[in-house]
C-alpha cells in the first residue's frame, strides 16, 4: 500500500511538476551558453572599438551579472514562480538589502568612479592602501593588484576611490633617487665624472630628462652625493640595482674610496 502511494504520488509530481522542471534545465543549458556566446560578442565589439582593458573588465562584469539575473527570473517563470511576485518582494526587501549591503553598493559606486574619472588602469604601477603593485583586474567590487614579490592584493573599490592613489605609470617615467658616499679625500670633479660616466653610458637611462649628480651632504665620514638617473617604469628596479653595483666598480678602478663606519681607538699607556 505505502509503495502504490509513493507511485501515485511520484506520477502526479511527475505530471504535474516533470515538464517544467526539464523546461527550467533546458534554460539554463541554453541561457548560459548565450550568456558566454553574448560576453565574447560584446568583448570582441568593445576590443575592435579599441575600448580602455579596464573599462572592457568592467563592463563585462557588469554585463554578465545582468544577464544571469534575467536568467535566474526565466528559471523561475518557467518553474511557476510569479516573477511579479518575486519583483514585488524584491522591492519590499530593498531596503533591508541596501542596509545590509552597503559596503558592496559602494564598492560599486567606488567602481563606477575608476571608471569614469580614470586614475588608474590595468597595468599601471600604483601605490595605494598601504599596497605598492600594478593593477591586474578593476572588476564591479574590487581591484585586483600584483606586488612586486608576486603576491596578488585586493583592494575593496570603495576604499581605493575615497583613499590617496599614487600613480607611477601615469608619465611613463621614474626619477630613481640614490645617495652614494666618497670618501673626503676624493676629488668632487672627478667623481661627478665617473658616476655620470656610468649613467650615460647604460642604454636604460633616460637621457631626457637628463641624469644628475650633486653633492647632497658633507656627511660625518664622507662626502654624499645625489645620484638621479631617469627611466622607463619597467626599467626602474634594473636602473635602481644596476647603477648602484656599476658605481661601485667604476669607483674602485678610479681608486675612489668609498668609506665604512669604523672607531679609532687610542689606548693610554
Amino acid at each position: 500500500m505505502d509503495l502504490e502511494k509513493w507511485t501515485d504520488l511520484g506520477l502526479t509530481f511527475a505530471k504535474n511538476y516533470g515538464i517544467k522542471i526539464i523546461g527550467a534545465i533546458v534554460i539554463w543549458i541554453i541561457g548560459s551558453w548565450l550568456i558566454k556566446k553574448a560576453n565574447k560578442m560584446v568583448a570582441k565589439v568593445m576590443t575592435k572599438a579599441n575600448y580602455d582593458a579596464s573599462l572592457q573588465k568592467f563592463l563585462l562584469n557588469l554585463i554578465s551579472w545582468i544577464l544571469k539575473i534575467l536568467l535566474f527570473l526565466a528559471i523561475l517563470s518557467q518553474l511557476g514562480v510569479e516573477t511579479t511576485s518575486f519583483a514585488a518582494i524584491l522591492a519590499a526587501a530593498g531596503l533591508a538589502i541596501g542596509m545590509a549591503l552597503q559596503g558592496s553598493l559602494g564598492n560599486f559606486a567606488g567602481g563606477v568612479l575608476l571608471m569614469v574619472f580614470k586614475p588608474i588602469k590595468i597595468g599601471d604601477l600604483i601605490e595605494a592602501q598601504g599596497e605598492l603593485g600594478v593593477v591586474k583586474e578593476i572588476e564591479i567590487f574590487t581591484t585586483k593588484i600584483l606586488t612586486p614579490t608576486n603576491k596578488e592584493v585586493i583592494i575593496p573599490n570603495g576604499t581605493l576611490s575615497n583613499g590617496n592613489i599614487t600613480n607611477y605609470s601615469t608619465e611613463g617615467k621614474l626619477r630613481v633617487d640614490l645617495t652614494i658616499g666618497v670618501s673626503y679625500d676624493a676629488d668632487i670633479k672627478q667623481t661627478k665624472d665617473v658616476i655620470m660616466h656610468v649613467l650615460t653610458s647604460n642604454s636604460q637611462v633616460l637621457q631626457d630628462p637628463e641624469p644628475t649628480v650633486n653633492v647632497s651632504e658633507l656627511a660625518d665620514s664622507s662626502v654624499n652625493f645625489a645620484v638621479r638617473p631617469w627611466s622607463t617604469v619597467d626599467d626602474y628596479w634594473d636602473v635602481y640595482f644596476g647603477t648602484l653595483e656599476k658605481c661601485k666598480i667604476a669607483l674602485d678602478a678610479a681608486g675612489i674610496e668609498i668609506p665604512y663606519p669604523q672607531v679609532d681607538i687610542h689606548k693610554k699607556a
